[in-house]
């Protein structure tokens, strides 16, 4: 498996989630499980089959958390010498070249990606057509709706 790029604040999430789901959601969906097999059979038993789905779904998210964690690369962008680049983990102000509208980045991993929020998946046309630029530079990348351009107006590293 290849390195998953994190920032610090993704892999902390990643840790937290994870402790969360030992230490709360597995003896909660046990418990579940166990009560549910006291009221006999199991076959025509839906709290059964829901709590067993649902330890299902927790066991899975724990494998997937810890195989992302165990091959994580993990990115601290206030330590990296970018040279005034946009890098992973840059947080980027931006102006639409048509709208002018204006736009602030933070490339990060895919997991820690939120749209909403402001962090956008390294993965991504935007993050793929800004990885490189310098204040100043204009970033094109194709959009559903056509072509669109990014003049790179300030690149921190925080």
């Amino acid at each position: 498996m290849s390195k998953v790029p994190l920032t610090v604040r993704g892999a902390e999430a990643l840790r937290n989630e994870l402790t969360k789901l030992k230490s709360v959601a597995r003896p909660k969906v046990i418990q579940a499980i166990a009560e549910a097999r006291a009221h006999g059979d199991l076959k025509e038993n839906a709290e059964y089959h829901a709590a067993r789905e649902e330890q299902g779904f927790i066991e899975g998210r724990i494998k997937d958390i810890e195989g992302k964690l165990s091959h994580a690369q993990i990115i601290d962008v206030t330590l990296l010498n970018a040279g005034g680049k946009v890098v992973f983990g840059a947080t980027v102000y931006v102006s639409d070249e048509n709208t002018g509208e204006e736009f602030t980045y933070q490339i990060v991993g895919e997991d820690e990606a939120d749209i909403k929020a402001g962090r956008i998946s390294v993965t991504s046309p935007i993050a793929r057509s800004l990885i490189g630029k310098s204040e100043g530079d204009i970033a094109s990348f194709q959009a559903p709706g056509g072509v669109r351009e990014l003049e790179v107006l300030e690149i921190r590293y925080v």
